[in-house]
């Protein structure tokens, strides 16, 4: 499990690591480099399909791709609502602190760059998987509904999607040399999380900023804000396991038993949960900045991860 980790938390100090880290979105994927079908995308840790036995190991493995690409949608799709926090962040800075605003700027630009990647690997599932296959959405409504709470509440969700893609790649993708992953996507999660590390880091001096000028009430609106978007994309995850076994049936042309589909329909569900909602809500470090907040704000927080458990 992810221990507390400790950094040189200064805008001058992130800035001089974000240095060390510089990929290009065409450096992943390309004509040359794209997605090996033959393989699963996700670590089990993740995906938790490998062990669905009304499934053959070729349905296993196709519903692993499924949740594959479901995974970096949803990236996309929640990084989609964290670009105008940043940006609406960098305006309210302006160049009174020059450093902070010049590393805020660094992660707007790769948020971008990461909703690019993410939309370039969709096309490449599109065109490699074979049957037609859908998502949650419009993006665009969900990250609506994201940004009509306070600005706190979104800067905690965006600590914890940080600190979650963290866990993903730290306990599950490196150093994985038993499930034989496709390279393509393990490239994929290793640098997204390279900058992601950066960002969560970023964020963590984001709230601490937002809370400084915050009465108790504020932050207590603050919370309850994020964990109102906790419990809408739990929703939406219920949505998507559904959408997943429909999207399965019509790639392996199979009808399942209505007592087979609600079995995965239960599984996948505490799987999407587990990897999205309680890899963060539980990371020690995002623990640690609620806390920060006040003496009772994880309590609430730890009340909902229970809910998952």
């Amino acid at each position: 499990m992810a221990a507390l980790i400790t950094y040189d938390n200064t805008y001058s100090s992130i800035l001089k690591d974000a240095t060390k880290i510089n990929w290009r979105v065409q450096d992943l994927i390309n004509d040359k480099n794209s997605l090996d079908f033959f393989k699963p995308f996700l670590p089990e840790g993740l995906a938790h399909t490998g062990a669905i036995a009304s499934l053959s190991s070729a349905e296993q493995l196709k519903l692993n791709q499924i949740r594959g690409n479901s995974y970096l949608y949803l990236f996309s799709v929640l990084e989609e609502a964290i670009l105008p926090l940043v940006v609406n962040h960098i305006q309210a800075i302006g160049s009174d602190e020059i450093e902070a605003t010049q590393a805020f700027l660094g992660v707007a630009s790769e948020e971008s760059k990461h909703i690019h990647l993410f939309r370039r690997f969709a096309e490449a599932f599109e065109a490699g998987f074979g049957s037609p296959y859908d998502c949650i959405g419009p993006s665009s409504a969900i990250a609506r509904f994201i940004l009509q709470h306070s600005s706190l509440g979104v800067a905690l969700m965006t600590l914890h999607i940080e600190w979650m893609t963290q866990r993903h790649f730290l306990e599950s993708v490196r150093e994985n040399q038993r499930e034989n992953l496709d390279p393509q996507f393990c490239s994929l999660l290793k640098h997204h999380w390279q900058e992601e590390a950066q960002h969560a880091r970023l964020d963590t001096l984001m709230v601490q900023s937002m809370a400084r000028d915050l009465d108790a009430a504020a932050i207590a609106t603050g919370i309850d804000d994020y964990i109102a978007v906790i419990q809408y994309l739990n929703a939406g995850l219920i949505n998507q396991v559904q959408l997943d076994i429909d999207s399965l049936e019509r790639v392996t042309e199979r009808s399942l038993s209505l007592t087979d589909r609600e079995a995965i329909q239960q599984q996948q569900t505490v799987s999407y949960q587990q990897t999205f909602l309680v890899a963060g809500m539980t990371h020690p470090n995002f623990v640690e900045s609620v806390r920060t907040l006040g003496p009772d704000g994880y309590d609430l927080i730890a009340e909902t991860t229970q809910a998952f458990s």
